[in-house]
């Protein structure tokens, strides 16, 4: 096998490469071993007609494509290896050659790491920031505690109002037919909270215990169910519930059930004093993100579409993750906001390119300092992601490959420049 490596613009490579005659025959072969079970040809047993038979019934080229995929994985691997390109994409594969006889040439397009050519970023003028807490603000983080100890009171002496919970059952149909999604027993809803799409949440206001509604709506252009872009639909709702919260009373009792502390008095004292620590750690997020911003602007970079595309996909899956950790699929989350996948991938593409860029200036950053992470660091951050995990460190630290240490070192050398470029930065 041979590679040519041809640099791109905007930090794109080409490989070129070409796979032996004899390499191609045999993947031929293999390709024909595979698919000849599958295959009729008159005269023959099933799975007993020869190659060159079947290849001159069906044409020279049909076991081409098996072949190209038996090959070019592992072609392309060891390509990649030796090329010492630092690819940051999947690559984008096109055949050039693939003729019997002839060696297999294929080109791999792709993305690699950009270089970074730093401006300035030691000294970087940020605005100072005090952490203040209003009375306000502690008055604010009190009421979310209580709604949080709230009890759920069934009420049936008055009509839904906005701000109620209530649990319902519902049938939704587009064109007089009932639509898969649209039917739900026993749901709870609050009203007002716009979960729902259009109006829908609105219609249910001023309605009473056993009530049948006709909701009509109309989905979004944009609806991710593509049958039910833009169509009106009519929802037939009965009210089952209504509920409302019951707030504990604002005392020392409730500041004993909801803290360690005895009084209100002292509670209110230890809200403020989580607050400022919050608004402690704010700032100082603010502060790392306006100091890397400005690097970031200071810098010159290319970054390949092909890498922020990779990166939105990876951000996607992170997102997906997290609802699932919540019981809810991503396919219920876009239904249920209307968002498209392509409508959040173009979401989601600004954070993504910011997070590459963010990196890339403070890898650079590590190699202009010469910051490393020590021995004893990666120690820690081994034992850290140990209890994480739940599980021994020495175990752990056997499973952990050469590969994962040096993804370690670099992350945790990465985030010593953060500490770096934010030390030295001024405050006005």
């Amino acid at each position: 096998m041979s590679v040519q490596v041809e640099n791109l613009e905007k930090s794109m490579a080409k490989l070129t490469i070409e796979v032996a005659a004899d390499e191609f025959e045999a993947a031929l072969n293999k390709a024909y071993q595979k698919s000849k079970n599958k295959i009729n040809l008159p005269g023959f047993r099933k799975g007993k007609a020869p190659r060159a038979m079947i290849e001159k019934m069906y044409g020279a080229g049909i076991f081409v494509e098996d072949a190209a995929n038996i090959i070019i994985p592992d072609a392309y691997e060891s390509a990649a290896k030796e090329s010492e390109l630092e690819i940051v994409a999947q690559p984008e594969i096109a055949v050039e050659q693939a003729e019997k006889g002839k060696p297999f040439i294929f080109t791999a397009t792709v993305a690699i790491k950009p270089d970074v050519t730093l401006g300035d970023y030691k000294g970087i003028e940020v605005e100072k920031k005090e952490a203040e807490v209003s009375e306000d603000e502690i008055s604010a983080e009190i009421d979310r505690v209580r709604e949080s100890n709230a009890r759920m009171i069934t009420i049936d002496d008055r009509a839904t109002q906005d701000g109620d919970t209530v649990v319902i059952d519902f049938d939704g149909y587009v064109d007089g037919e009932q639509f898969e999604g649209g039917k739900a027993e026993d749901y709870t809803l609050v009203l007002g909270s716009h979960s729902f799409i259009d109006n829908f949440e609105d219609q249910l206001v001023g309605k009473n215990i056993g009530d049948d509604v006709e909701v009509n709506v109309t989905f979004p252009e944009q609806y991710q169910a593509e049958e039910l872009q833009g169509k009106p639909a009519l929802f037939k709702v009965k009210i089952k519930e209504i509920k409302v919260k019951e707030l504990p009373e604002l005392d020392d009792d409730f500041a004993q059930d909801v803290s360690e502390c005895d009084t209100l008095d002292a509670y209110k004292e230890e809200v403020k004093s989580k607050l400022v620590k919050t608004k402690e750690d704010d700032i100082k997020r603010e502060k790392e993100d306006a100091v890397i911003e400005k690097i970031i602007e200071n810098a010159t970079m290319e970054i390949p579409e092909q890498m922020v595309d990779a990166q939105t996909r990876q951000m996607t899956q992170e997102f997906a993750q997290r609802l699932q950790s919540q019981g809810l699929s991503l396919e219920q989350y876009m239904q249920f906001t209307g968002l498209t996948p392509q409508k959040m991938q173009e979401e989601l593409k600004p954070q993504a390119l910011k997070r590459i860029q963010s990196r890339l200036v403070l890898e650079a950053v590590v190699e202009a300092e010469k910051i490393e992470a020590t021995q004893e660091d990666i120690e820690k951050e081994i034992e850290n992601m140990a209890k994480m995990y739940q599980m021994e460190a020495d175990k752990l630290k056997e499973l952990v490959g050469e590969e994962e240490k040096k993804q370690i070192a670099l992350d945790m050398a990465v985030q010593k420049a953060v500490e770096f470029v934010v030390d030295a930065a001024v405050e006005k």
